[in-house]
């Protein structure tokens, strides 16, 4: 465990006392084996098939957070989930499966091992027999799916025999592994029984006694104001004083009244009061502020066969809980005696006419909330689901593949559609569905294309048909760095929601595995030294299971500032230079409060940070993502005029303060656009949901004084307390949206069948000053989408009578790599840029290096010029009014649209089985796939230095090598230009993509893949990284072949590092883990992130290469061409050296009738 840090050293060493080395009598089962612990297997016998386990469960993906040493090797489910995250592995997992990183069993390499699913792996050093020490393992654990709760029993009788009272029913979770199922296993339900005789309000009072009570929020923080009721008796009794407490004379002390509350802004409140002596009584009624709905389970689309049924499940959240749940079909109110529905909708007997979208609408008092919709697909009988003939899919073949003279060839492969099928039952009553199918590979036929001396292997897909889905995973990566440095973020802790679900790492870097049926994904970091504001993002992400990276930017808290509690304080909003504060924070005298209510008049520490959208930079670090619930439901966006956090605390400690309540002021002077000062409102933030919700309007200030100068400043001012919400936003909700259309592609040739899908797409609203669209004054929102296969629609404020009222800067990033928009010099070209004139021009379409070639060319600008009806050139994108986002999804690739390309276009990469990295649905189970395990792809990657006058083009080219059923036979080719280093002139170096050595499609054998790197030009071998040629020789067998010209292996097993420069990461995605071992490869290290070459650190293989004599082709070239006559040349030359040196060296030494060096 050398590699990591210290402290993460400490912890995860704690989690292995706790998890594999503890004292404490265990009385789960555990065994000692050679070999696999699990049900029903034999230690030495590898993993079963997820078709054979009973219950409906899955592999993890493998782990390995300790090292042999000392000891011995420890991976305990302790240190595993404090490492990876809580998240990783479920609460109760069914087995455990351990391998060597050689991936042999124990029993085969003879070692002694403990294995427990409950509590990990541990092999003892002291326990091996002749003194052998462990292996390295690395283990992977069996997890049942999400267990689902039965229907619902019967309701049970009324609690009471007279008066209110309450029923309840029960359902059961049907789990055999005992795992909990989400939600309550109760539901309560009021019943009203006769009223009951004897008391009544003229009965009941006691005139000696006394009601004690108070009323607090959820923190303990009094609420004065509150209006108490006692059923039975008339109207408002009593209202809570400045202190939150209440006296109610003449209740009997053992009456165990019910006792209410209520207070504008909170739900209601009601509690039970209890004697405290014989003539009085005391009660604590608890109010909670008031929360919009939200959802947290949207309904789901589903395929269904007429006659069969579907449930459709909805479930919102928020204060007070939401009860009342409506349904609509195709925009339509559903009857609700008809259907019986509440949080679920069950239709039975389906019908075609019930075909069409289905959503959910849940109230409580505070407003209601609107889901998303969902497709119900309705076939008739006998219908397929799957279109058996495969649709169209190009991938491009090798240049040498294609006929001289005329560009690219591509070959179809074929695709099938990830389309879900219906299940077999169709009617099951739960909210999932457990053996949910989709349309993928039915079969396979192999092709062979003939290219320059070469035959090319290619599997084509011919069929396509119903089967099993892979299980969608939705995977969030990313790093949080600091705004103002870069510096990373290190053990933030993360927050999904309210949940705590683990920590970053030492570099800062997260991963994040999303919930299903999520559709907004709400993360909290929060840093632990109390120096950086909590940073609240909503992660965009692909529901589809590709993997998304994420760059997080966490902005620095603001200086202290030491106020008198006794005085009137004024903080600013806002310090940019040359430019006045937005506004300031006014806090009276007595202002501060204790979490208990207490009064507080010390010195207080105050931090106030004030993310200001006059500065640019900062909406990299703005949290949340400028969303609220409207009056119908619906999530609508924000403008921004800048946001703040207020940080209270007794100077000298660590206690937080609170204060009400505090006035904001807001110059009228920086709020340029028109209405925007009579709808502008005081916002906070909800950390759980992510959504803004409104805390106060605004009002003009009123002067007594008459204005002296005209320059004056005139305000607005506003009210807010500070409680349990610390971050604020001054906002104005705008009504002028649209959406806007980008494309991202392969290269700058913008070839539709090479779009490139998991591009995070981020547009900054701005505001420009009139005249000077270039240069804009603030900005006013932001918004990231992630590409699909038909690009991304990104929501934006337009005006339809002013284009240039808002502009808009839009970027992408595909990992670390940002990609190029199409260029804009010396004008906009439509066929490049992809929108038709004249919309082109009235847009004002320019890239970033428009003006100044020297500027990066990561961005564009344009005017959000809303679309005309009835304008023809402007009904066909790329910008799309609010209600059209269908429209602007479903368009197709000939519509307009803004376009992003790669620009790493000098990379080529060629699958014998087709894979699109983008869509993991669309993997192929087959030995010759590039990625054998669809839950866990493994990238490898070799850095290659090439000493030459310009930047050459080096391929891998990837055969199977030790395993007998793909020895010789080629899996994939992987073609990348070198690139040169900036700092050493006629150096350049490539990251090498190679495939990883490991287990195949069927976990049954391991490969080690045949790697033969060939650099293009007159190139030769002239050093190989030491450590790595000595772990090659102590790994047999050796590579067939020495050919100086390149250089081969059978690659390693183990994940090697920089130091042999080797660079693997595994991942759920094949995207980030690539895109993660790239950005090390070109750092040189192990554990950092670069997109500038370092062409001298962790170098795996060096090569000299030499300007071929002209005329003379490369021996890239002549090996592809006639690699017969080339090998031959290659023999002739080495006879030629090598007889050289024997004139001057003399003989050689001989051995096994080799000549040696």
């Amino acid at each position: 465990m050398a590699s990591l840090p210290p402290l993460l050293c400490l912890c995860v060493a704690a989690a292995h006392l706790v998890g594999a080395q503890g004292t404490t009598p265990i009385e789960e089962p555990m065994e000692t084996m050679w070999g696999l612990e699990g049900p029903s297997l034999h230690p030495s016998q590898s993993a079963l098939a997820l078709e054979d386990w009973e219950e409906a469960s899955e592999w993890t993906s493998w782990f390995n957070v300790d090292h042999p040493g000392g000891d011995g090797d420890f991976e305990s489910l302790a240190a595993i989930r404090f490492y990876y995250g809580p998240a990783r592995v479920c609460p109760r997992p069914l087995a455990l499966e351990a391998r060597t990183t050689d991936w042999a069993l124990p029993s085969t390499v003879g070692e002694r091992v403990h294995l427990n699913p409950t509590r990990g792996f541990w092999c003892l050093n002291r326990e091996q027999p002749r003194g052998r020490r462990c292996s390295n393992y690395h283990v992977r654990f069996r997890c049942p799916l999400e267990a689902a709760w039965g229907s619902w029993g019967p309701w049970g009788p009324c609690s009471r025999n007279c008066g209110p009272g309450r029923r309840l029913r029960r359902r059961l979770c049907p789990s055999p592994t005992g795992d909990t199922c989400p939600g309550r296993p109760l539901e309560v339900q009021k019943c009203v029984r006769p009223r009951c005789s004897g008391c009544s309000p003229n009965t009941c009072r006691c005139p000696n006694h006394i009601l004690l009570g108070s009323v607090v929020t959820s923190s303990g923080q009094p609420l004065p104001g509150a209006r108490i009721f006692l059923r039975d008796w008339p109207g408002t009794v009593v209202t809570s004083d400045a202190h939150g407490t209440f006296h109610m004379p003449g209740v009997c002390a053992s009456s165990q009244t019910n006792v209410s509350a209520q207070m504008d802004g909170f739900s209601a409140g009601v509690a039970q009061a209890q004697a405290n002596s014989s003539i009085s009584a005391v009660v604590t009624i608890v109010l909670h502020k008031l929360e919009k709905p939200y959802l947290v389970k949207h309904p789901e689309s589903r395929v269904r066969e007429a006659g069969q049924n579907v449930t459709f499940c909805c479930k919102a959240s928020g204060t007070p809980m939401p009860k009342k749940y409506s349904w609509f079909h195709n925009g339509t109110l559903l009857d609700k005696r008809e259907h019986r529905y509440g949080a679920h909708l069950e239709l039975r007997g389906l019908r075609p006419d019930q075909a069409g979208t289905y959503h959910c609408k849940a109230w409580n008092d505070a407003g209601s909330v609107h889901s998303g919709s969902a497709v119900l697909i309705v076939l008739a009988s006998g219908q397929p689901a799957c279109d058996p003939q495969p649709h169209e899919h190009l991938i491009k073949l090798p240049d040498d593949c294609s006929q001289p003279g005329s560009g690219p060839a591509y070959l179809n492969v074929g695709l099938c559609l990830d389309t879900p099928c219906p299940s077999p039952a169709g009617s099951s009553p739960k909210c999932g569905d457990a053996g949910s199918r989709c349309c993928s590979v039915h079969r396979l036929e192999s092709r062979e294309i003939s290219c320059s001396n070469y035959i090319l292997p290619v599997k084509v897909v011919t069929e396509c048909g119903c089967q099993k889905c892979l299980p969608p995973r939705g995977l969030v990566q990313g790093r949080v760095v600091a705004a103002d440095s870069g510096e990373p973020l290190r053990f933030a802790q993360i927050l999904l929601g309210l949940e705590p679900i683990g920590f970053t790492s030492y570099q800062g870097d997260f991963t994040i595995e999303v919930p299903p049926s999520t559709q907004r994904l709400v993360v909290t970091f929060v840093e632990p030294s109390g120096d950086f504001m909590d940073t609240v993002r909503v992660l965009p992400f692909d529901p589809r299971g590709a993997g998304v990276y994420h760059e997080v930017k966490a902005m620095r808290k603001k200086a202290p500032v030491i106020l008198d509690a006794s005085q009137s304080n004024t903080l600013p909003l806002g310090d940019l230079e040359e430019e006045p504060p937005l506004g300031e924070l006014v806090l009276p005298p007595g202002t501060f409060y204790r979490t208990n209510g207490e009064p507080f008049s010390g010195a207080v520490e105050a931090r106030v940070t004030f993310v200001d959208p006059r500065d640019l930079a900062s909406a990299a670090a703005a949290p949340s993502d400028l969303r609220f619930v409207d009056s119908d439901g619906e999530l609508a966006p924000l403008r921004t005029y800048g946001m703040f956090e207020v940080d209270l605390r007794a100077a000298g400690s660590t206690e937080q303060l609170q204060a009400r309540p505090l006035t904001v002021r807001v110059a009228t002077g920086q709020i340029h656009m028109a209405g925007h000062v009579e709808a502008l409102k005081l916002w906070s933030l909800n950390p759980d949901t992510g959504l803004w919700e409104e805390e106060s309007s605004f009002q003009r200030e009123e002067s007594s004084a008459p204005r002296v100068r005209r320059e004056e400043r005139v305000f607005l001012v506003g009210n807010v307390e500070i409680r349990e919400r610390r971050l604020f936003n001054l906002d104005v909700p705008e009504r002028r949206r649209c959406f806007v259309k980008v494309r991202a592609y392969a290269s700058d040739k913008f070839a539709p069948s090479e779009q490139v899908e998991g591009v995070v797409v981020t547009l900054v609203n701005l505001e420009p000053a009139p005249g000077y669209s270039a240069n804009p004054r603030a900005w006013g929102r932001f918004d990231s989408v992630v590409t699909g296969p038909s690009g991304a629609c990104l929501p934006a404020f337009c005006d339809a009578d002013r284009p240039d009222a808002y502009t808009a800067l839009v970027t992408a990033t595909l990992g670390g790599e940002e990609l190029e928009p199409a260029p804009s010099r010396p004008r906009p070209l439509p066929a490049t840029v992809g929108v038709a004139q004249p919309y082109l021009d009235k847009l004002g379409y320019r890239r970033t290096d428009h003006d100044d070639p020297a500027l990066k060319r990561n961005g564009f600008r344009i005017n959000l010029a809303k679309p005309r009806p009835g304008v023809s050139a402007e009904v066909n994108g790329p910008v799309y009014p609010w209600r059209s986002l269908r429209e602007c999804q479903e368009a197709p690739v000939t519509a307009s649209h803004f376009r992003f390309a790669r620009m790493e276009a000098d990379k080529y990469e060629y699958n014998v089985v087709p894979f699109r990295e983008g869509a993991p649905a669309s993997w192929i189970g087959d030995l010759l796939a590039w990625w054998p395990n669809p839950q866990e792809f493994r990238a490898c990657f070799l850095k290659v230095k090439v000493q030459g006058p310009q930047e050459y083009m080096v391929r891998s080219h990837n055969v199977g090598g030790s395993h007998p059923r793909t020895k010789g036979q080629l899996y994939g080719l992987r073609d990348v230009r070198s690139i040169r280093d900036p700092q050493r002139p006629g150096t350049s170096a490539a990251c090498v993509e190679f495939k990883c050595s490991g287990m195949l499609f069927d976990q049954r054998q391991v490969d080690r893949t045949l790697v033969t790197i060939m650099p293009q030009g007159s190139c030769r071998r002239v050093a190989i990284n030491g450590l790595l040629r000595d772990y090659l020789a102590r790994h047999p067998p050796p590579a067939p072949t020495d050919d100086p010209t390149t250089f081969a292996m059978l690659a390693p097993l183990d994940p090697l590092g920089h130091n042999y420069g080797v660079y693997t990461v595994t991942d759920q995605s094949p995207r980030l883990a690539k895109e993660i071992a790239i950005g090390r490869c070109f750092d040189g290290s192990s554990d950092g992130f670069s997109r500038e070459m370092k062409a001298d650190a962790g170098i795996a293989v060096t090569f000299q290469c030499r300007e071929p004599l002209a005329g003379r082709p490369s021996l890239f070239q002549k090996l592809l061409e006639s690699p017969a006559t080339a090998l031959a040349d290659i023999r002739r030359e080495m006879s030629e050296v090598a007889q050289a040196q024997a004139r001057a060296e003399g003989p050689l030494r001989t051995r096994r009738g080799r000549t040696w060096q």
